[in-house]
This record gives structure tokens, sequence and C-alpha cells, in this order.
């Protein structure tokens, strides 16, 4: 009867806990219905969108696939992912009932070693053996562990997501960086067909002088700019290579491996379509650095139901059963069976306001996380605005360049022609090489500025980082299924 009186408050007490804290809810943001200069249609799930392959570039296909596979910040947030799921056990196991198992065993007794043969200084060797069971529970009265394991899983789909963000930079960085070895090829190639013709242009000046139609000051206004030509190419070989070396480190490999394999050249990449930016509510699906935010955010709301259950009272059953035996060198035998069970109640009185202060803190913590994922959502609709804003306007300006390009080099074949009939100056010739020069590099950097533009934007909306992924936060699968 007695077991039964003390059980019974036990039971009722356990019957009225509770989980306290606050329950996560999805945030909301007020989002408008399009971007400025987009349209109403939404992209849908656009993580397996292999933008890249617009390019039509073998070489950058080939690189994204072997930098998915092999990036090294990439692994490491697969390692965070098990450090993650390692936690969720963790936090997870406090709740649950624990046992513990010890023994040992001695063997003891006294021998006169000192020519007295006497009894008296002499015992009989004596075993001893020991043991111990501990058991404890704790009793999750108010959520404390609940709340915990609902912060571990929260931030697992976090780590999850953080994979997600690592692989869409590797997107950004490995096909921009490769946009730059392409860029500067092409300034190269620029820069040795510039010098070929300013040579050409030096030795008919020099052919000129000899015939007297020219003075040395025209030979040496010809020498400067053809120095000044060959001081442009060493640093644009210094920058394609440093792009070069950004790919292979990328990659996961030693800087120079691809040096010579990217020496072969290739045409600046174009994209063959322009992408869709599809609707800011799409980015709250696609993007995951807005799941990561999310995700941060439900577990802070998690902490601080658990900082919240620190105030109330807990309870833990214990027990334990330590059985030892002796037997005596006699043939005589000894053994004792100890127990013990009972609850421990543990109740924060005076603490200084310390666990209150930790409630203070850790709700703070919760609102921040909400402002950070609420900039996370605006700074991703203001890479999607700006990139749109790009993309629709990169096409004029890279058509207006190559007119100009074929506008200067018809004036430097004008002007050179004059000036081998004697119509017209050197000044004339070096001026328009110079116009010519400067319209080809804007060219190159506009072709390079609108493939930037093209990743840029793909980014922006999410798109083309689950594409080859085995690994799938339960998160985002919840929010495809949802939308």
């Amino acid at each position: 009867m007695t077991s039964i009186r003390v059980a019974t408050p036990l039971v009722l007490l356990l019957l009225s806990g509770c989980v306290v804290g606050p329950d996560h809810k999805a945030p909301e943001i007020a989002l408008p219905a399009k971007f400025g200069e987009g349209s109403k249609i939404s992209n849908g799930d656009v993580a397996t969108n292999a933008w890249w392959t617009a390019f039509n570039d073998r070489r950058i296909n080939g690189y994204v696939e072997q930098g998915l596979a092999q990036n090294l910040d990439i692994l490491q947030a697969l390692e965070r992912i098990s450090q993650a799921q390692a936690n969720v056990v963790s936090a997870g196991a406090g709740s649950l009932p624990s046992l513990d198992l010890s023994s040992d065993a001695t063997r003891s007794g006294t021998k006169d070693i000192g020519g007295n043969r006497g009894e008296a200084n002499s015992s009989p060797p004596r075993t001893s053996v020991s043991g111990g069971l501990n058991a404890s529970w704790f009793l999750d009265l108010f959520g404390l562990y609940q709340r915990s394991k609902e912060a571990a899983l929260a931030n697992l789909d976090a780590s999850y997501s953080s994979v997600d963000t690592a692989r869409l930079t590797l997107l950004s960085n490995v096909v921009g960086a490769y946009i730059d070895v392409r860029y500067y090829q092409e300034r190269i190639a620029i820069a040795q067909e510039n010098l070929r013709s300013r040579r050409d242009t030096l030795n008919l000046t020099k052919l000129q002088l000899e015939a007297g139609a020219a003075s040395r000051l025209d030979v040496v206004q010809a020498e400067g700019l053809v120095n000044s030509t060959l001081a442009d190419i060493p640093s644009l070989e210094t920058s394609f290579r440093s792009a070069a070396h950004r790919v292979a480190t990328l990659l996961g490999l030693p800087a120079s491996s691809l040096v010579a394999e990217l020496q072969k050249g290739a045409h600046q990449p174009v994209a063959r379509f322009n992408p869709k930016a599809g609707i800011p509510a799409d980015l709250i699906r696609n993007r995951p650095d807005i799941r990561g935010a999310e995700r941060t955010l439900a577990a802070a709301v998690a902490n601080v139901g658990v900082a919240e259950a620190q105030l109330y009272p807990s309870i833990s059953l214990g027990g334990s059963i330590s059985p030892s035996y002796t037997r005596l060198g006699g043939g005589s035998e000894a053994g004792l069976l100890s127990w013990s069970f009972g609850p421990q109640l543990s109740l924060p009185i005076f603490d200084g306001g310390a666990l209150r202060a930790n409630l203070s803190s850790n709700e703070s913590q919760a609102r921040e996380a909400y402002l950070s994922w609420k900039q996370t959502v605006l700074n991703a609709i203001e890479e999607v605005e700006n990139g749109l804003a790009a993309v629709s306007r990169d096409g004029r300006t890279v058509s207006a360049l190559r007119a100009t390009v074929k506008s200067y080099q018809e004036a430097l074949q004008l002007a050179t022609a004059s000036y081998r009939d004697g119509a017209s100056s050197l000044l004339d010739v070096l001026d328009a090489q110079r116009q010519v020069s400067t319209a080809q590099a804007s060219l190159a950097a506009a072709v390079q500025q609108m493939a930037q533009d093209f990743v840029s934007l793909n980014v922006a909306v999410g798109g083309g980082y689950a594409v080859g992924k085995t690994a799938v936060s339960p998160a985002r699968v919840a929010l495809v299924t949802k939308n």
C-alpha cells in the first residue's frame, strides 16, 4: 500500500506536465506579386535546372560536374550534416532512461616474510566481488529535452540547407571563373592582333621615313604604341592564370592543374537563352539560404522553450542495486545486497536572476533570427531584381559595341590606306588603332558581363544546386510537396 501511495502523486504530476515555450510557425513577409521587370508566372522548383548548359560549352559542363562531386566547401558542409545528426541523438538522449553497470573483483591476504612463522602474522587470502546497477530517468514534464531535440532537428535541416548553399555558391564561382578565363584569353588575343597591326604601322612608318614622307617623330610615336601594347600583355596573362588557378582550386585540385588544358582556348561563353525569374514567392522554396535562415529561426524558437523549461521543477527517478560477495580462505562465504530507489526533485528558487536572463537572451536571439530571415529574403529579391535589370539590357550593350568595333575597324582601314597614299598623317592611323583597341576591349568586357549577369540571375533564383544530388533536406521536401 505504501508504494501505491507514493506512486499516485507522481502519476498525477506526469499527467499534468506540459511542453512550455512557443511553437514555431512559418515566418511571414509581404511580397510583391511579381518582380519589377518580371512576369506573374511561377518558376516552380528550379533546383534541378542545369542552366549552365545554355552556354553550350562541354568544359563548363565537365567542371561543374567535377566541382559538385569534389569541392572541399561542399564536402565540409556534408560533414556538418553528420555532426548535426549526432547532435539530434545527443539532444534526445537526456529524456530516456539510463542504466549503468559496474563491477570489480579483488583478491587479498597477508604473509609473514621476515622469518617469523607465527600464525598471527599471516592470514589466508580472500576474494571479494562487488557490482552495481544504477538506473535513472529524467521526467521531461515541461519539454526541456523535447525542445532541445526540436532545436537539434532544425539545426540538422539548416545543415542540409548549408550544403545546398555551398553547391549554389560553387556553381556561381566555377562558371564565373571560367567566364573570366575566356575573357582574359580574348583580351590577350585582341592585344596580340593589335600588336601585329601596330608593328605593321611601325614598319610602314620606317619606310615612309626612308622615302622622306615621314619624320622621326612619327617613328617614335609608332614605337611607343607598339611598346605600350607589349606592356599590356603580361598583366593579361597573369589574370588568365589567376582565373585558371581559381577554377582548379574550386574543383579541389592544385592551382596549376588546368592551365595547360585551358590554354587551348575557346570563344567567350554566350548563353543561348534568357533565364526566367519566376515570382518573389518562389524564392522561399528555391533559395537554400532562405530555408537555412528559417530553420535557424526554428532552432532559436525551440531554444526559448528550453530556457523556459529550466524555470520549472525537474524530477528524476533513480535507483541502484549493489551486490557484494566475499570468499574467505577457510571456505567461509559472506554476501550483501544493497539497493535504493526514489525520486529526486529539483526546484530553482534563488539563482540571482540567471535563468530569467537566459530566457530573455534566447527570446532576443529568436527575434534576431526572424530579422535575419527577413533580411535574407529581401536580399534575395534585390539580387533577382538586379539580375533582371542587367540581363534585359546586356544584349543591347553588346550589340552597340559590336557595331562600334566594326565602324572603328573600317575607319582604321581607311586611315591606313590614306596614310600609305600620303593623304593623311600617322596621327590619324594611331588614333584609329587606339579606338579599335578600346572598342574591342569594351566589347570583350561587355560579353563577359553579359555571361556573368546570366550566372548571377540563375543563382539568385536558386537554380541548379540539386543537379546530381542524393542528400535532400527534409525541410525542402516539405516545401516542394506543399507548393
